[in-house]
């Protein structure tokens, strides 16, 4: 029997298996002359009570599948809402990821509005250029590019610290924000492996929570995922040179 509670806690968006799930046999149907998106939203409202709410129905380059935006997650369904479609929509022609380019779309972000005060700063060189970094102080990943990341120039980073992978982390991220001199502590956890001193009881670690919610917002479900000045993301460690030519871009756009 088909799950609308486990639909609506996955991310429809991200490359899953993609089935077909036909509702129970029996329940009216509007014909295709009728079918729009009134049709989608009253048949799946009463027939699938528990999934989200739908924000955006539009159309999609396939006759008669049309997609379903709730919020930043995506599924696809036919024109009378019989059928639901769970992945990623693939153009072979073009040899485009239709789903990822919209959800790109969705979860652009406006680096203009990044709340950067909860961030721990590093200038390079004479900062010219920004970028942002999610990290985990566990992440065997986020140290790698931490290492890359030191023979970039002209480079501003704002490490926004969220820790994802257990307990550990929350303690280290607790510990490196307390501490006086958060980038030098930062680096020399990442770089050195030199844990920082224990953090005072009356440490204010709200920015941490906020953190974490930011995460959530922009659907930064694992370290280290970088963003850039225009709003690119670019998920991984991935290496200096790449970096570089991403932060080219991202100020000529």
């Amino acid at each position: 029997m088909f799950n609308t509670t486990a639909l609506a806690a996955r991310s429809a968006g991200s490359w899953v298996r993609a089935a077909a799930l036909a509702l129970p046999l029996g329940l009216s149907l509007v014909s295709g002359a009728q079918a729009d998106e009134a049709s989608i939203r009253k048949n799946l409202a009463d027939r699938m009570a528990n999934l989200p709410r739908i924000d955006e129905i539009s159309k999609t380059p396939i006759p008669g599948i049309y997609e379903l935006r709730m919020g930043t997650d995506i599924l696809y369904s036919d024109e009378d809402g019989t059928f639901l479609i769970e992945g990623a929509l693939f153009d072979t022609r073009s040899k485009t990821d239709i789903t990822k380019a919209r959800m790109d779309k969705l979860t652009a972000v406006d680096f203009a509005k990044l709340p950067l005060k909860d961030a721990i700063v590093i200038k390079q060189g004479n900062g010219s250029r920004k970028m942002v970094v999610f990290s985990d102080p566990n992440c065997g990943y986020c140290k790698k590019i931490e290492r890359d990341l030191v023979s970039v120039k002209d480079v501003t980073i704002y490490t926004y610290l969220i820790p994802i992978l257990g307990a550990d982390s929350v303690l280290k991220t607790r510990d490196i924000w307390c501490s006086k001199e958060q980038a030098k502590t930062w680096r020399s956890w990442m770089l050195d492996g030199q844990a920082a001193s224990k953090a005072p009881e009356k440490c204010d670690t709200a920015a941490l929570d906020r953190n974490m919610a930011l995460a959530r917002k922009h659907k930064i479900q694992a370290t280290p995922a970088v963003i850039f000045e225009d709003g690119s993301r670019a998920p991984g460690a991935i290496p200096a040179e790449q970096i570089e030519k991403l932060l080219a871009s991202a100020k000529r756009g």
